[in-house]
């Protein structure tokens, strides 16, 4: 997903995953420049790879659970459409989700084991 911020002298960045920020050209000589070269100077191209990347992670994670995408939702506690998206590349987790998927990767008996006890 995309983060972008308005500063206060006018400017546009996207907020990057480490909170760093990039530049979004707003000059409409720039976007046309960009345009012309098939995206925002690549912008696209990276966000798409980035997108495809966590999804390729998403899915690697849950299948080395054995579990289905609605036993998985199930197990961390979100709903399907979610996973769904992870995996499609349509979002990406972040967060809190992309901390759980690392648990899981590294100890998935034990994320489960606490996912799985109730209050």
């Amino acid at each position: 997903m995309l983060r972008v911020r308005l500063k206060a002298d006018g400017r546009l960045v996207e907020i990057m995953p480490d909170g760093s920020e990039r530049p979004i050209p707003t000059d409409p000589q720039a976007i046309r420049t960009a345009a012309r070269r098939g995206g925002q100077g690549g912008y696209g191209a990276r966000v798409s790879d980035t997108r495809q990347e966590d999804a390729s992670y998403a899915r690697n994670v849950r299948g080395r659970t054995g579990l289905t995408q609605a036993a998985f939702a199930a197990r961390i506690g979100v709903p399907v459409e979610t996973v769904r998206n992870w995996e499609q590349g349509k979002r990406s987790p972040r967060g809190p989700a992309r901390a759980l998927l690392k648990v899981i990767e590294q100890a998935p008996e034990a994320a489960f084991a606490v996912l799985g006890k109730t209050r």
